[in-house]
């Protein structure tokens, strides 16, 4: 079984920074990739990042607009979504997700809900204006 467990959700005024992080713990998984979606109340799923941790790859959605960077400790087992920039139209729940089926690829190749395995209960990040 494996757990992954989201932190460093808040509130935050508009054009400020939040740093998201995400702890994969459990036996026995391999963990060929991460990544960040979002969901806005009545809106659907939304990819923000990925990092492939085999090569180090890493992509981002088109509104992330150089405002987010995905990074991760490989041996910490825990990825990371540092925020800048932050407008009212990212509040949302973050999930972090696993992908732990080992089809080689760059980060790119995986930026849909089907392509993660173990998922996050997730975090609130509130962007006030």
């Amino acid at each position: 079984q494996v757990r992954l467990a989201e932190s460093g959700g808040g509130l935050v005024q508009a054009v400020g920074s939040l740093r998201l992080s995400c702890v994969a713990s459990g036996r026995g998984f391999t963990k060929y990739g991460m990544s960040w979606f979002r969901q806005a109340p009545g809106k659907l799923w939304e990819f923000v990042a990925a990092i492939v941790w085999s090569g180090g790859s890493t992509t981002y959605a088109d509104f992330v607009q150089g405002r987010f960077t995905i990074s991760g400790d490989n041996a910490k087992n825990t990825v990371y979504l540092q925020m800048n920039s932050l407008q009212p139209e990212d509040t949302a729940v973050y999930y972090c997700a696993l992908r732990s089926r080992l089809t080689y690829g760059r980060a790119s190749d995986f930026v849909t809900q089907s392509d993660y395995d173990y998922w996050g209960q997730g975090t609130q990040v509130t962007v006030s204006s």
